[in-house]
């Protein structure tokens, strides 16, 4: 079993930050690609930024220079710092991972955490 559990999320103004963290547990033999997505009400889930396991990163054109994704290996760990939030970045924020589990035979899935509420609001 593996399980990723969201922190950080809350209500800020606009121009004001927040910080993001995911944490995995389980029966992890590794992890490659960790990311972040975000579902908007009425909208699709949409990726925000993603992090290979060798740091390469990649970012939706609507936060680059506003959001910073940084992995902790060591850890199983994904952050996400939010610079600059908009109104429009209101959303519930998902990480993602695609991680190899422990087995006789070892095979690599995909895994959700349960959505943490951004809401910025003045």
């Amino acid at each position: 079993q593996v399980h990723l559990v969201e922190s950080g999320g809350g209500v800020v103004q606009p121009g004001g930050s927040l910080r993001l963290s995911c944490a995995a547990s389980g029966n992890i033999a590794s992890i490659s690609d960790m990311g972040w997505y975000r579902q908007a009400p009425g909208k699709q889930r949409e990726l925000v930024a993603s992090i290979t396991s060798d740091g390469r990163t990649n970012y939706a054109d609507y936060v680059k220079g506003r959001f910073t994704i940084s992995r902790d290996n060591a850890k199983n760990t994904v952050r996400l710092q939010m610079n600059n939030l908009q109104v429009e970045d209101t959303a519930v924020f998902y990480c993602g991972m695609s991680i190899t589990v422990y087995a006789v035979v070892p095979y690599e899935d995909a895994y959700w955490g349960q959505g943490t509420q951004v809401t910025v609001s003045s």
